[in-house]
């Protein structure tokens, strides 16, 4: 067999590897070496990609020797950005990562259309027009992706503010730069101008930005799932233009992966992907502290550290739902031990995971798994929720939305129909808060005020701390 057969069966080996992968990250047990596996293949594809004939820099050393320099570089910066980060900066990490990559598929489609451009103006048949289709593709999607995505980063990083900003006629504007896009777009397939595409390019970025903008800080973990949706399909489309069969089976991967995680997502939410994006979700915030909307404050009820310890200590089931407070406070370590030292008290515990606590789904079980919580005691929200009224104590550290039975009770609240779980059915309800601060969707939290509910305010990894040490004493 030739050598290039011999890339397409290494390429052929990766992409099949790269399935794999995903079938194992669908499992938290799984998802470690499914990670490794999907990494090994990567390797073993770009490894081999130096000695494809058909690649551009196989017949030239110095973008040879350019390729090696920019790898280098980046897994300078990528390796110690990625071992380094905290739990509670992971979504914007995945944003930044995920604009990197669309970036570099509309760079590819840039320097192809250049390529073949300058090779017509030197006598050079017209390049076919499905060859610029593909690369306008990449060209568009690659750059809404990458200019999306830093304003995503940007957000979640808190560089500006996290909730929707919002102006007249947006959503005016927004349609009639997608279609000034679409307008240049065919011109240039058209007519293979530089000027034209270049226009395009700078538009999509455009479109990237203003698209980010309106949506909440809530929001932007789907937007970040859909935008990496995007990427994939630039990378295919890159994958187009190259021939390379690997690139458009693991953008195809990517792109689909995405629009899924997307759709759960938004259904985890209780809501439809139209309304994520577009009803500026989140940017009027009702006052905290209690407003019953009579101008009176309602009253909340707080306990002690010792207190709650004899509670938790002589329950019978303690379920303990963890939130994005959790992460920020980095409390996992801390809370396991509570969980670890109330079995061995004999109580029951288990841990209820919503799909989207924390800011991206899978976030409460990667940040349980560095304390070495194990997997049978984490229980998705529909297995926990039929066991919440048999509970004793609903432990809440530092989720707020995903258990405000406002998304079951009150139809004109924003978060009406979001799945929660349902913490209020317990026996009694431990709510470990920073503040009375409303969580994303900006609105009260009614469990608060319930008269079974006692809140123990302060930093969760403190608190947590101190009913150890309840716990302990009951």
């Amino acid at each position: 067999m030739t050598l290039t057969i011999w890339i397409n069966l290494i390429y052929l080996l990766a992409a099949i590897a790269f399935i794999v992968a995903l079938k194992g990250l669908s499992s938290p047990k799984q998802a470690r070496n499914g990670n490794l596996l999907a990494a090994g293949a990567a390797v073993i594809a770009v490894g081999a990609t130096f000695f494809n004939p058909e690649a551009h820099f196989s017949h030239h050393t110095t973008n040879l020797i350019l390729a090696i320099v920019a790898m280098v570089l980046g897994a300078v910066i990528a390796v110690p950005v990625a071992r380094l980060v905290k739990m509670t900066a992971m979504p914007q990490l995945v944003a930044i990562f995920n604009g990197v990559g669309g970036g570099a598929a509309a760079l590819i489609s840039i320097v192809v259309f250049l390529s073949d451009a300058h090779l017509h103006d030197l006598g050079a048949p017209k390049p076919a027009t499905y060859a610029i289709v593909e690369a306008m593709l990449g060209l568009l999607i690659g750059c809404v992706s990458f200019s999306g995505s830093a304003i995503a980063f940007i957000k979640l990083q808190e560089l500006i503010t996290g909730r929707p900003i919002t102006y007249a006629g947006q959503q005016v504007i927004n349609g009639l730069v997608g279609l000034g896009i679409v307008g240049l777009a065919v011109a240039t397939v058209l007519t293979d101008s530089v000027p034209l595409m270049i226009g395009t390019a700078i538009l999509s970025l455009v479109l990237g930005v203003i698209f980010v903008l309106p949506i909440g800080g809530a929001d932007v973990p789907v937007l970040i799932s859909l935008l990496n949706a995007f990427t994939g399909l630039a990378v295919a489309a890159s994958g187009f233009t190259l021939n390379n069969n690997l690139l458009i089976i693991a953008g195809t991967l990517v792109g689909a992966s995405g629009i899924l995680l997307t759709r759960m997502m938004s259904k985890a939410m209780g809501r439809s992907l139209s309304n994520v994006l577009f009803s500026a979700f989140g940017s009027v915030v009702t006052a905290a502290g209690g407003a019953d909307g009579t101008g009176e404050t309602r009253q909340v009820k707080s306990g002690t550290p010792e207190d709650i310890g004899v509670l938790l200590a002589y329950a019978r089931k303690v379920v303990i739902i963890p939130g994005y407070g959790l992460a920020v406070a980095q409390a996992q370590h801390t809370l396991r031990e509570l969980a670890d030292l109330l079995m061995e008290k004999g109580v029951e515990v288990f841990y209820a995971i919503h799909p989207v606590a924390g800011r991206m789904p899978g976030h409460m079980n990667v940040l349980l798994a560095e304390a070495n919580v194990p997997y049978d005691e984490l229980k998705e929200m529909d297995e926990a929720n039929p066991e919440m009224s048999t509970a004793d104590v609903a432990l809440v550290v530092g989720a707020n939305d995903t258990v405000n039975p406002a998304a079951k009770n009150t139809p004109g609240s924003p978060i009406y129909g979001m799945p929660i779980i349902n913490a209020d059915e317990a026996a009694n309800v431990v709510f470990l808060k920073r503040s009375m601060r409303p969580g994303f969707a900006g609105i009260d939290n009614d469990l608060l005020f319930d008269e079974k509910t006692t809140l123990l305010f302060g930093d969760a990894k403190d608190t947590l701390s101190k009913l150890v040490a309840g716990v302990q004493e009951a």
